[in-house]
């Protein structure tokens, strides 16, 4: 039961800090700049934690569940991702569709790269 408590508030947490920085990041474009950001975001963040001692051996299972799946889960959104390319391109937008899945896809995997290599270095040297 705990661990369900854990993803309730980290939940909470994450999706108020996706809709934050959607506050934050005016849209005056079609381009989904505001989702992008918070799915860039989470793929440095998730694997960077995936790489820490502290997070992987440390912490409790309900913290690394309410973290990873919470937090980082409801921050970041496949779904409106997906939303957001099927629109750009029914809005004659296809261009833009497949920037946005280019930089999307790309800027994920490279982010989550990133978070390995400088999760890595950090923690090697403790």
């Amino acid at each position: 039961m705990h661990i369900y408590i854990a993803i309730f508030l980290g939940g909470c947490l994450g999706a108020i800090g996706r809709y934050s920085i959607s506050l934050w990041i005016e849209n005056l474009h079609p381009f989904p700049f505001e989702t992008l950001v918070v799915n860039l975001m989470g793929c440095f963040l998730l694997t960077y934690l995936m790489t820490q001692p502290v997070f992987t051996s440390k912490l409790s299972r309900p913290v690394q569940v309410g973290l990873g799946t919470g937090v980082i889960g409801s921050f970041t959104t496949f779904s409106t991702f997906s939303t957001e390319t099927i629109n750009l391109w029914m809005d004659h937008e296809p261009l833009l569709a497949f920037f946005y899945v280019l930089f999307s896809i790309v800027g994920g995997l490279l982010l989550s790269w990133t978070g390995y290599k400088v999760g890595q270095k950090g923690g090697h040297s403790t």
